[in-house]
Protein backbone atom coordinates (compact mmCIF):
# COMPACT_ATOMS: atom_id res chain seq x y z
CA UNK A 1 0.00 0.00 0.00
CA UNK A 2 3.05 2.35 1.13
CA UNK A 3 4.17 2.60 -2.82
CA UNK A 4 0.96 2.92 -4.43
CA UNK A 5 0.74 7.11 -5.47
CA UNK A 6 -1.16 9.82 -3.74
CA UNK A 7 -4.52 10.45 -5.88
CA UNK A 8 -5.11 14.75 -6.38
CA UNK A 9 -8.56 15.52 -8.49
CA UNK A 10 -9.14 19.37 -9.46
CA UNK A 11 -11.88 20.95 -11.85
CA UNK A 12 -9.20 22.20 -13.97
CA UNK A 13 -5.47 23.69 -13.10
CA UNK A 14 -6.12 24.82 -9.45
CA UNK A 15 -5.32 21.74 -8.27
CA UNK A 16 -1.38 22.37 -9.54
CA UNK A 17 -1.28 24.57 -6.30
CA UNK A 18 -1.97 21.59 -4.22
CA UNK A 19 0.37 19.57 -6.10
CA UNK A 20 3.05 21.96 -5.81
CA UNK A 21 3.40 21.79 -2.24
CA UNK A 22 3.58 18.16 -2.37
CA UNK A 23 6.37 17.88 -4.34
CA UNK A 24 7.91 20.32 -1.49
CA UNK A 25 6.35 18.64 1.62
CA UNK A 26 6.44 15.43 0.36
CA UNK A 27 9.04 14.46 -2.20
CA UNK A 28 9.29 10.88 -1.55
CA UNK A 29 5.21 10.05 -2.49
CA UNK A 30 4.30 8.97 -5.88
CA UNK A 31 1.58 11.86 -7.50
CA UNK A 32 -1.46 10.54 -9.63
CA UNK A 33 -3.47 13.94 -10.66
CA UNK A 34 -6.75 14.36 -12.79
CA UNK A 35 -8.15 17.86 -14.05
CA UNK A 36 -11.45 18.13 -15.49
CA UNK A 37 -10.52 20.72 -17.99
CA UNK A 38 -13.53 20.19 -20.19
CA UNK A 39 -15.97 20.93 -17.51
CA UNK A 40 -14.21 23.58 -15.93
CA UNK A 41 -15.13 25.95 -13.81
CA UNK A 42 -17.59 23.52 -11.50
CA UNK A 43 -18.25 27.11 -8.95
CA UNK A 44 -21.41 28.07 -11.26
CA UNK A 45 -22.82 24.63 -11.04
CA UNK A 46 -25.28 22.99 -8.79
CA UNK A 47 -23.18 21.15 -5.85
CA UNK A 48 -25.15 17.67 -6.72
CA UNK A 49 -23.96 17.80 -10.11
CA UNK A 50 -20.15 18.81 -8.91
CA UNK A 51 -20.87 15.63 -6.56
CA UNK A 52 -21.29 13.60 -9.61
CA UNK A 53 -18.09 14.66 -11.17
CA UNK A 54 -15.82 14.27 -7.82
CA UNK A 55 -17.26 10.86 -7.78
CA UNK A 56 -16.61 10.06 -11.58
CA UNK A 57 -12.61 11.13 -10.80
CA UNK A 58 -12.30 9.47 -7.85
CA UNK A 59 -13.42 5.94 -9.80
CA UNK A 60 -11.16 6.97 -12.05
CA UNK A 61 -8.25 7.30 -9.66
CA UNK A 62 -8.87 4.17 -7.95
CA UNK A 63 -9.34 2.00 -10.73
CA UNK A 64 -5.43 3.28 -11.33
CA UNK A 65 -4.57 2.33 -7.67
CA UNK A 66 -4.18 4.97 -5.28
CA UNK A 67 -3.50 5.12 -1.30
CA UNK A 68 -5.58 8.73 -0.47
CA UNK A 69 -7.63 11.02 -2.21
CA UNK A 70 -7.24 14.83 -2.03
CA UNK A 71 -9.84 17.16 -2.90
CA UNK A 72 -8.26 19.91 -4.43
CA UNK A 73 -10.58 21.63 -5.16
CA UNK A 74 -12.95 23.75 -2.35
CA UNK A 75 -16.62 23.55 -4.62
CA UNK A 76 -15.50 19.65 -4.83
CA UNK A 77 -14.80 19.12 -1.25
CA UNK A 78 -18.26 21.17 -0.52
CA UNK A 79 -20.02 18.71 -2.51
CA UNK A 80 -18.43 15.41 -1.82
CA UNK A 81 -15.83 15.30 1.00
CA UNK A 82 -18.31 13.35 3.50
CA UNK A 83 -20.07 11.40 0.83
CA UNK A 84 -16.55 9.96 -0.42
CA UNK A 85 -14.61 9.56 3.30
CA UNK A 86 -17.91 7.14 4.02
CA UNK A 87 -17.81 5.22 0.71
CA UNK A 88 -14.39 4.82 -0.08
CA UNK A 89 -11.73 2.16 1.98
CA UNK A 90 -8.84 5.11 1.62
CA UNK A 91 -8.43 8.38 3.62
CA UNK A 92 -9.91 11.35 1.41
CA UNK A 93 -8.83 14.78 2.31
CA UNK A 94 -10.34 18.25 1.33
CA UNK A 95 -8.95 21.81 1.33
CA UNK A 96 -11.98 23.44 3.64
CA UNK A 97 -11.05 22.42 6.89
CA UNK A 98 -7.02 22.57 6.80
CA UNK A 99 -7.58 26.60 5.52
CA UNK A 100 -10.03 26.92 7.93
CA UNK A 101 -7.94 26.25 10.73
CA UNK A 102 -4.83 28.02 9.30
CA UNK A 103 -6.94 31.43 9.13
CA UNK A 104 -8.14 31.43 13.20
CA UNK A 105 -4.37 30.67 13.47
CA UNK A 106 -3.36 33.86 11.65
CA UNK A 107 -6.13 36.21 12.47
CA UNK A 108 -5.04 38.71 15.24
CA UNK A 109 -8.40 40.97 15.23
CA UNK A 110 -11.05 37.29 14.57
CA UNK A 111 -12.14 39.03 11.00
CA UNK A 112 -11.79 36.72 8.33
CA UNK A 113 -12.37 36.83 4.40
CA UNK A 114 -13.48 34.15 2.34
CA UNK A 115 -13.29 34.36 -1.24
CA UNK A 116 -14.18 31.44 -3.59
CA UNK A 117 -16.61 29.87 -6.30
CA UNK A 118 -20.35 30.71 -6.28
CA UNK A 119 -20.71 27.39 -4.93
CA UNK A 120 -18.58 26.77 -2.04
CA UNK A 121 -19.51 30.65 -0.64
CA UNK A 122 -23.31 29.47 -0.73
CA UNK A 123 -22.41 25.79 0.44
CA UNK A 124 -21.41 28.09 3.44
CA UNK A 125 -19.05 25.29 4.79
CA UNK A 126 -16.53 27.65 5.40
CA UNK A 127 -18.55 29.94 7.45
CA UNK A 128 -19.90 26.86 9.28
CA UNK A 129 -16.34 25.65 10.48
CA UNK A 130 -14.96 28.88 10.88
CA UNK A 131 -17.85 29.37 13.61
CA UNK A 132 -17.81 25.77 14.96
CA UNK A 133 -14.30 26.73 15.99
CA UNK A 134 -14.35 30.27 17.26
CA UNK A 135 -17.57 32.32 18.12
CA UNK A 136 -15.46 35.10 17.92
CA UNK A 137 -14.73 35.68 14.73
CA UNK A 138 -16.16 37.76 12.29
CA UNK A 139 -16.82 36.22 8.59
CA UNK A 140 -16.91 38.03 5.55
CA UNK A 141 -17.02 35.25 2.27
CA UNK A 142 -17.72 37.07 -1.46
CA UNK A 143 -17.98 34.74 -4.35
CA UNK A 144 -15.74 35.83 -7.07
CA UNK A 145 -16.60 33.88 -10.43
CA UNK A 146 -14.71 35.19 -12.84
CA UNK A 147 -10.87 33.99 -11.36
CA UNK A 148 -11.35 30.70 -12.34
CA UNK A 149 -11.51 31.28 -15.99
CA UNK A 150 -8.98 34.27 -16.20
CA UNK A 151 -6.66 31.65 -14.53
CA UNK A 152 -7.74 28.72 -17.39
CA UNK A 153 -7.13 31.23 -19.58
CA UNK A 154 -4.11 32.65 -18.75
CA UNK A 155 -5.33 36.64 -18.30
CA UNK A 156 -4.15 37.06 -14.81
CA UNK A 157 -1.71 40.10 -15.60
CA UNK A 158 -4.01 41.54 -17.81
CA UNK A 159 -5.20 45.07 -16.89
CA UNK A 160 -8.81 43.99 -16.95
CA UNK A 161 -8.05 41.43 -14.15
CA UNK A 162 -6.22 43.95 -12.08
CA UNK A 163 -9.66 46.66 -12.28
CA UNK A 164 -12.18 43.61 -11.68
CA UNK A 165 -10.19 42.04 -8.39
CA UNK A 166 -9.65 45.61 -6.96
CA UNK A 167 -13.80 45.54 -7.32
CA UNK A 168 -14.31 42.03 -6.27
CA UNK A 169 -11.92 42.95 -2.82
CA UNK A 170 -12.76 46.89 -2.34
CA UNK A 171 -15.20 45.52 0.46
CA UNK A 172 -13.07 43.99 2.63
CA UNK A 173 -11.10 46.81 3.57
CA UNK A 174 -14.48 48.43 4.91
CA UNK A 175 -14.87 45.61 7.07
CA UNK A 176 -11.44 45.45 8.47
CA UNK A 177 -10.23 42.04 7.72
CA UNK A 178 -6.68 40.93 8.59
CA UNK A 179 -6.77 37.52 6.67
CA UNK A 180 -8.16 36.61 3.66
CA UNK A 181 -8.98 32.47 3.25
CA UNK A 182 -8.39 32.22 -1.06
CA UNK A 183 -10.70 28.96 -0.86
CA UNK A 184 -10.30 28.39 -4.30
CA UNK A 185 -7.24 26.40 -5.06
CA UNK A 186 -7.20 28.54 -8.50
CA UNK A 187 -6.75 31.60 -6.62
CA UNK A 188 -2.95 31.60 -5.15
CA UNK A 189 -1.85 31.83 -8.69
CA UNK A 190 -3.50 35.13 -8.11
CA UNK A 191 -1.51 36.19 -5.34
CA UNK A 192 0.37 38.94 -6.70
CA UNK A 193 -2.34 40.47 -7.90
CA UNK A 194 -4.57 39.73 -4.59
CA UNK A 195 -2.02 40.79 -2.39
CA UNK A 196 -0.94 44.01 -3.51
CA UNK A 197 -4.86 45.18 -3.02
CA UNK A 198 -5.69 43.91 0.18
CA UNK A 199 -2.22 45.24 1.43
CA UNK A 200 0.62 43.68 3.09
CA UNK A 201 -1.73 44.04 6.69
CA UNK A 202 -3.50 41.50 5.33
CA UNK A 203 -2.27 37.44 5.54
CA UNK A 204 -3.53 35.34 2.71
CA UNK A 205 -4.73 31.50 3.56
CA UNK A 206 -4.14 28.95 0.83
CA UNK A 207 -6.26 26.35 1.85
CA UNK A 208 -4.94 23.72 -0.36
CA UNK A 209 -1.09 24.43 0.50
CA UNK A 210 -1.96 24.18 4.27
CA UNK A 211 -4.08 21.05 3.13
CA UNK A 212 -0.75 19.21 2.65
CA UNK A 213 0.20 19.60 6.05
CA UNK A 214 -2.15 17.59 6.90
CA UNK A 215 -1.65 15.07 4.31
CA UNK A 216 1.37 14.54 5.88
CA UNK A 217 0.33 13.96 9.17
CA UNK A 218 -2.28 11.34 7.84
CA UNK A 219 0.21 9.31 6.12
CA UNK A 220 2.20 8.50 9.23
CA UNK A 221 -1.40 8.13 11.65
CA UNK A 222 -2.24 5.18 8.70
CA UNK A 223 1.33 4.08 8.31
CA UNK A 224 1.39 5.16 4.94
CA UNK A 225 4.83 7.13 4.64
CA UNK A 226 7.56 6.46 2.20
CA UNK A 227 10.54 6.92 3.90
CA UNK A 228 13.84 8.38 1.95
CA UNK A 229 15.31 4.80 1.62
CA UNK A 230 12.21 3.51 -0.61
CA UNK A 231 12.42 6.09 -2.43
CA UNK A 232 16.08 5.59 -3.53
CA UNK A 233 14.75 1.66 -4.51
CA UNK A 234 12.06 2.95 -6.65
CA UNK A 235 11.67 6.85 -7.13
CA UNK A 236 8.58 8.86 -6.85
CA UNK A 237 6.64 8.89 -9.81
CA UNK A 238 4.32 11.96 -11.29
CA UNK A 239 1.53 11.37 -13.64
CA UNK A 240 -1.11 14.00 -15.08
CA UNK A 241 -4.31 12.97 -16.59
CA UNK A 242 -6.86 15.92 -18.17
CA UNK A 243 -10.43 15.69 -19.78
CA UNK A 244 -9.21 18.49 -21.49
CA UNK A 245 -6.35 19.72 -23.83
CA UNK A 246 -3.21 17.63 -22.86
CA UNK A 247 -0.78 20.05 -25.25
CA UNK A 248 -2.58 23.17 -22.85
CA UNK A 249 -2.20 21.87 -19.29
CA UNK A 250 1.56 20.13 -20.32
CA UNK A 251 2.40 23.89 -21.82
CA UNK A 252 0.59 25.39 -17.96
CA UNK A 253 2.01 22.81 -15.98
CA UNK A 254 5.75 22.76 -16.72
CA UNK A 255 5.31 27.08 -16.09
CA UNK A 256 4.32 26.07 -12.61
CA UNK A 257 5.73 22.79 -11.33
CA UNK A 258 9.60 22.18 -10.81
CA UNK A 259 9.20 18.12 -12.49
CA UNK A 260 11.82 18.68 -15.51
CA UNK A 261 10.07 15.85 -18.10
CA UNK A 262 6.33 16.21 -17.37
CA UNK A 263 4.00 14.02 -19.34
CA UNK A 264 0.35 14.67 -19.45
CA UNK A 265 -2.34 12.45 -20.83
CA UNK A 266 -5.87 13.22 -22.24
CA UNK A 267 -9.38 11.57 -20.67
CA UNK A 268 -12.60 11.43 -22.62
CA UNK A 269 -16.07 11.33 -20.57
CA UNK A 270 -17.79 8.41 -21.69
CA UNK A 271 -21.65 8.17 -19.85
CA UNK A 272 -20.52 7.82 -16.27
CA UNK A 273 -16.90 6.76 -16.80
CA UNK A 274 -14.01 8.69 -17.28
CA UNK A 275 -11.61 6.95 -19.82
CA UNK A 276 -7.45 7.39 -20.93
CA UNK A 277 -6.67 8.04 -24.61
CA UNK A 278 -3.63 9.40 -25.26
CA UNK A 279 -0.63 11.27 -24.17
CA UNK A 280 1.74 13.72 -25.04
CA UNK A 281 5.46 14.62 -23.30
CA UNK A 282 6.47 18.22 -22.37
Amino acid sequence: MKHLPIGYIDSGFGGLTVVKESLKQLPNESIIFLGDNARCPYGSRPLSEVKHYIWQMAHFLMEKGIKMLVIACNTGTAAALDDLRFNLPIPVVGVIHPGSRAAIKATLNDKIGIIGTIGTVESHLYDEILLEKSDQIEVYAKACPDFVPIVEENRIFSEETKQLTQEYLAEFKEQGIDTLILGCTHYPLMKRVIGPIVGPEVKLIDSGAETISEVSALLDYFNLSRTVEEANLKPASHQFFTTGSAETFAEFAKTWLPIASLEVKSCRIEGEKIIEINHCES
